[in-house]
């Protein structure tokens, strides 16, 4: 029988761990000389996170832990691809001299009133 429950905090970390592991591939990235190593790196670095998480902050088993790597190296390629082009780095946010703000985001002060 399938364990639902067991499912549930398996991805529930997943999705922790593959918002940590998303920010720390994307700061050492630069360091490898090849960009095809990425993927192997990537999913490397998910394994290796998720048994230290694991066995550090949770009672969660070695053979759920590694479920949990690969949970979170599938969500983190994808939490990526959501995010590009869509995320402003702060060199870019620093060299801007103001901010632009949606016109459905302005709240018009009269009409409160």
């Amino acid at each position: 029988m399938l364990n639902i429950t067991m499912l549930q905090q398996m991805l529930i970390i997943a999705i922790a761990m593959s918002s940590i592991s998303c920010a720390f591939i994307q700061k050492t990235k630069k360091y490898l000389k090849n960009s095809k190593y990425i993927i192997i790196y990537s999913f490397i670095i998910n394994i290796i996170f998720s048994i230290i998480f694991c066995m550090t902050f949770t009672n969660v088993l070695f053979p759920e832990s590694l479920w949990i790597g690969l949970f979170s190296f599938i969500g983190a390629d994808t939490i990526y691809k959501t995010l590009e082009k869509k995320l402003t780095s702060y060199t870019d946010l620093v060299k801007k001299e103001y901010i632009e703000v949606p016109k459905e985001n302005l709240i018009n002060i009269e009409e409160e009133e």
